[in-house]
């Protein structure tokens, strides 16, 4: 009456197999490449500096000004600057010009 799977180690051996495959499977596209991006993140928030164009997770654009540990201040334009986490970085965009940079520090040295 009822469909009963078949006994023996052949069926055993051939449902292990395919429990092992979606595994596998599951494995290789959905938590593998879910730690390379964490992995790609955590070194890219290690290697921030002072200068580095960033994208926020909430989308301003800004450079970073200063660095104190897990904290940042975000420049978001001459003289507006933000305190921020250092995980709300979601994007390096680029460094700023050495140039530019030196003469955004003297003018906030003449002015302050």
């Amino acid at each position: 009456m009822f469909l009963q799977a078949p006994q023996g180690q052949a069926a055993t051996i051939s449902t292990l197999i395919v429990w092992l495959l979606l595994l596998a499977l599951f494995y290789f596209l959905l938590i593998r490449p879910q730690q390379q991006q964490q992995k790609r993140r955590r070194e890219m928030l290690a290697k921030l500096k002072k200068g580095d164009r960033v994208v926020t997770v909430g989308g301003l654009h800004a450079t970073i000004a200063e660095i104190h540990g897990d904290e940042i201040i975000l420049e978001l334009a001459p003289n507006v600057r933000v305190r921020a986490d250092r995980s709300a970085v979601g994007a390096v965009r680029g460094r700023r010009a050495e140039g530019q940079e030196k003469e955004r520090e003297k003018a906030s040295e003449r002015k302050g």
